[in-house]
């Protein structure tokens, strides 16, 4: 942030009405998610579009806020194009034709079947999560993951005699596994551009509390989760070579590659491969391509208007205001830390979408961490930590909501609550990171470079 721009935001006047926008966006995407629930609506938390109830917060600054509409309208203009909002959304769209176009050529259903197939039958719950781990890890996606092994779990459930409700359970942590961590997930995504990090050095991070929760879920999974019957899996078609696009992104992304390139290669590559196999076109590759473009097409006009409402809202005091409140509460590092994880766990709460959260309280905890020196690695990997643990369990959220009716409705959300293992073993991981630094070796290792990076 320049000169001029730190004048401006110094002159502020801190105002708790100007966060009235953001509350109203609120209110709305959770009320009518309500409403339609008590109503027997499926899906009800996703049935109000979130990028049409933030316009109606945007119309309400429009219509609260001093100033001419031109001024307001170059406020929102301003925040929407920022560049760390239009990066953001250019990587949710390569992010969306890469899945698409990956799926699309089989690698998905390939995934799935080369894990089944290497599975022993008595391990065979243990296995299903450490696939969907795999599986969201490769794909960026815990719905996708959900929809492509839900069914097959559920019928080896049937055939195995095995508890459906913890197999299902089974199958959310570990789609919630690789929500958090993959280098091309939304969330994460959402989470790195927001605290000005790289995705590699949040994943190191954050993968030091991911991996003890996934351990310690798989070592009770294999004690409590084996089968009343050994039923051997029936044999599975796969080819190896479907499943090099998924390795190739996340062997770059690890190793340091800028994400446009990584992306765009592994574009390339699973055009490649698709193309060899003859399970692609060029034809139907770019309208892959685009569908993925269009799979991310609320995620990306949600954070333009979100970072335009952001913006409205800190030049009349809103973030002022909010920060000050924080910071009467915030008297430490570790505090401050406690304070971003609740901040987007009740943010998660309200909108039941991970993303969401992250992208509405991603500036205020980036300016909660410069301020208490939380290192903008930590803070990018509890946004997503806390936002994935509260998504996993939250009984509206659509992750349980799409498993249970994969399931055919014999299985309520609720039911799941008590096998939703990983989800609770990450936020107790989580938490103790903040108490005991466990996970903080590579923050050592490499020290923050503070005169580098601004909350803006």
């Amino acid at each position: 942030m320049d000169t001029v721009e730190e004048k401006k935001q110094q002159a502020v006047q801190p105002s708790g009405k100007a966060l009235i926008p953001f509350l109203v966006f609120i209110v709305i995407y959770l009320g009518v998610g309500m409403v339609l629930e008590f109503s027997g609506v499926e899906m009800a938390f996703y049935q109000m579009p979130a990028p049409v109830a933030v316009l109606i917060g945007v119309a309400l600054a429009f219509m609260m806020f001093k100033g001419s509409v031109d001024e307001k309208s170059d406020q929102f203009m301003a925040g929407c194009g920022h560049n760390n909002i239009m990066t953001m959304c250019c990587i949710y769209l390569l992010a969306g034709g890469f899945a698409a176009l990956a799926k699309a050529m089989g690698g998905v259903q390939a995934t799935a079947n080369l894990g089944l197939s290497v599975v022993p039958a008595e391990y065979v719950t243990a296995g299903l999560f450490i696939i969907s781990c795999f599986l969201s890890m490769a794909t960026g996606t815990s719905v996708g993951t959900i929809t492509a092994i839900g069914p097959i779990a559920i019928e080896v459930t049937s055939q195995a005699g095995l508890n459906l409700s913890l197999v299902l359970g089974t199958v959310v942590g570990g789609a919630m596994f690789g929500d958090n961590l993959s280098m091309i997930s939304d969330t994460t995504i959402a989470a790195t551009r927001t605290q000005g990090v790289e995705m590699r050095d949040k994943f190191r991070v954050n993968f030091m509390m991911a991996l003890p929760a996934a351990v310690v879920t798989c070592a009770l999974l294999l004690v409590f989760g084996r089968p009343e019957t050994v039923v051997p899996i029936k044999e599975l078609d796969y080819s190896l070579i479907k499943v090099v696009p998924y390795i190739w992104i996340l062997a770059l992304s690890l190793m340091g590659m800028n994400v446009f390139v990584a992306l765009a290669s592994g574009i390339a590559v699973a055009l490649g491969v698709g193309l060899y196999t003859g399970d692609l076109t060029l034809l139907s590759s770019a309208k892959s391509v685009y569908a993925g473009f269009n799979d991310m097409f609320e995620v990306f006009l949600l954070s333009m208007f979100i970072g335009g409402l952001s913006e409205m809202v800190a030049r009349n005091g809103g973030l002022t205001w909010m920060l000050q409140k924080i910071q009467s509460k915030v008297t430490s590092q570790r505090s401050a830390e406690i304070g971003i994880s609740a901040l987007v766990s009740l943010a998660d709460l309200a909108t039941a979408n991970n993303t969401v959260a992250i992208v509405v309280t991603g500036n205020i905890a980036k300016n909660i961490a410069e301020q208490y020196h939380v290192d903008p690695r930590r803070s990018a990997s509890l946004l997503d930590t806390w936002s994935c643990v509260f998504q996993g369990v939250i009984p509206y959220g659509g992750q349980t909501l799409i498993i249970c009716g994969l399931a055919g409705g014999v299985i309520s959300p609720f039911h799941l609550l008590p096998t939703l293992w990983y989800c609770y073993f990450l936020g107790i991981f989580a938490l103790l990171s903040i108490y005991m630094p466990f996970a903080d070796g590579y923050i050592k290792r490499h020290p923050w470079n503070w005169s580098t990076w601004k909350a803006e």
